[in-house]
Parts: structure tokens; sequence; C-alpha cells
């Protein structure tokens, strides 16, 4: 939407953009986009030599870290970064004070980085013609999501499998998506799932996006392809657990729902997720049972 953004407000200006390498087909076909730069570590010198070189009229530094601080450091061109409330998070996360009480996600905080007047449409991604989808069209899928980066972010194995075959009794071919990193884990749940597909592959980004298109449903984790199903215009179910959503990593402008364990005190016990529970028990994700998703997705449906 930023992008978009830029262009509306500037249709004449060159806009480049730097990305890792891993994540650059979000990017590769935008059309607003004049250059990619793929990120590298190896490259970061070179880059920064190019972007000095060209000598842009501004340079917007959307994450704020080492890395882009490397990268924007010492130059003459004027650079907006953004604001990232990172001690309003922390705040939450171990005082449970929330300072971060209006929930805005995280498209509207890049946009006041430059002041920028955002649409009403939701997240780009743009894919080739030439990619088609493993899916038939007009069968009636609904697709599971079951990876996330962190253990605290990803609800349980057997409720997805219990989850799927309840769909499945329900005349839906259930198809489940994810990464190289969820392989294992979309293989395990597809095999106790009747008649389900898996299409987890080697992250292939675009493949995933537009196989996504021909589901009725998304049901996933509070992850990256949770932003992916939601910008392909697809309705999602998203299930948080050690995350909330003050913390402004919530589906953007689609028909969507959050479920979460409201009851419990220790939420969020991360802005970014756990490799375990802190408390031990999980009651997060544990407590939201697979009828309880199964019957939201009815009625959502």
């Amino acid at each position: 939407p930023v992008i978009r953004a830029i262009n509306k407000k500037y249709p004449n200006s060159q806009i480049d953009y730097v990305v890792k390498k891993q994540y650059s087909s979000t990017l590769q076909y935008n059309p607003f986009i004049s250059s990619l730069y793929l990120y590298e570590k190896v490259k970061a010198k070179s880059i920064k030599d190019q972007i000095r070189k060209v000598k842009y009229d501004m340079v917007i530094d959307l994450q704020n870290n080492l890395r882009s601080c490397a990268l924007t450091f010492g130059l003459s061109t004027e650079v907006k970064r953004f604001k990232k409330p990172t001690y309003k998070k922390l705040l939450l996360v171990w005082t449970k004070i929330n300072l971060l009480k209006e929930i805005k996600p995280v498209p509207m905080r890049y946009a006041e980085t430059v002041t920028l007047q955002l649409d009403d449409n939701r997240l780009d991604l743009f894919i080739p013609e030439n990619i088609n989808p493993k899916l038939v069209t007009g069968k009636k899928y609904i697709g599971i999501c079951p990876g996330a980066k962190h253990f605290t972010k990803r609800w349980l194995e057997e409720y997805f499998i219990e989850l799927g075959n309840g769909l499945s009794s329900q005349n839906f071919t259930v198809v489940i998506f994810g990464g190289k990193e969820d392989q294992e884990l979309c293989e395990a749940i597809s095999s106790k799932i009747e008649n389900s597909i898996n299409l987890c592959n080697n992250d292939d980004l675009l493949q995933t996006a537009i196989d996504m298109k021909q589901c009725h449903h998304i049901i996933c984790n509070d992850s990256g392809l949770m932003h992916t199903a939601t910008a392909v215009g697809v309705p999602i179910t998203a299930i948080f657990g050690s995350t909330v959503s003050e913390f402004g990593f919530i589906p953007y402008l689609s028909g969507n729902s959050i479920l979460e364990n409201n009851s419990l005190s220790c939420r969020p016990c991360s802005h970014i997720g756990r490799s375990s529970c802190p408390k031990k028990h999980f009651k997060c994700m544990q407590e939201i049972k697979p009828n309880m998703v199964f019957d939201h997705v009815k009625s959502f449906l």
C-alpha cells in the first residue's frame, strides 16, 4: 500500500526497492517499482554505493534496523525512518501495560513515516500470467496453513488434523499450504486428513498465492502466509497464540477474523513469538479447540 501511495503522490517518480533476495518474489512483478536491489550481506557495500551514486531525492527506511541503517548511514539524501513502537511492545509483553490500544495495521504505521494517504485497497501481490493454479477451478477448497516461524505462533498439529477431517466430512477438499520449513509438518497433517491435497513447496510464494485464490477460505496462524492470503483477497481465519493484534501484523483490508484466547493474563508473552510456552501450559493455543474453529468457519462461509 505504501508503494501504491508513493506512486499516486509522485506519479513520475522512480521507485527503487531494497529487499532480501529470498523475499524478492513479493515485489518482483510490481509495476510501480523501477528496480529491485536484491540484498545479500556480501553485496551490502555495492548496494550502498549504488544508492549514493543515484542521488535519490528521498530514502525511506521502513525497517529501521542495524542492516538498513548501515545502508543509509552517511547519505547526503534525506532519509525518513519508520518509528518502531518497540518500547510500547516490550511494555505490553513484560508488564501488560497497553499503550497500543489503537489497533493500527503496519501499512498505516508505515504510511505515517512519509505522511502518505493510503487508498482503500488491500495488499498487492502481482502474479504473472504464466503461473497457473494446480487446483481445478470451481471445487470446494478450504486452505490450511499450519506453519509459523515460532512455536508459540503455531496452532496444534492434532487440532489442524481434527479440523481438516471435520471440513472433509462437509464435502470440502482441504488444501495444505506451506514453505520449505513446513514440509515435514504439512506432510504429517495431510497424511491424516481424508482426501486432502498437500501443496507445500520450496518457498514458491507466487505458486502458493495463485492456488490460494481457488480456495473459499484460508485457516492460518499469525504468519507470512496469512498476509499472502490477504493479498490475493481470500477470506481468512487467523489463529493468534502468543502475539496480539495490537502489534499491527494483522490481516489488512480483507474479509477476515482473528481467533484468540483473550482470557489469559500472560498474553502476549512475546512480540515476535517464542520457541516454547514460558508458562508450560500453552493455553493460548490449547484452549482454542477444533470445534470452535470449525463452527466459526462454517458460519463465515
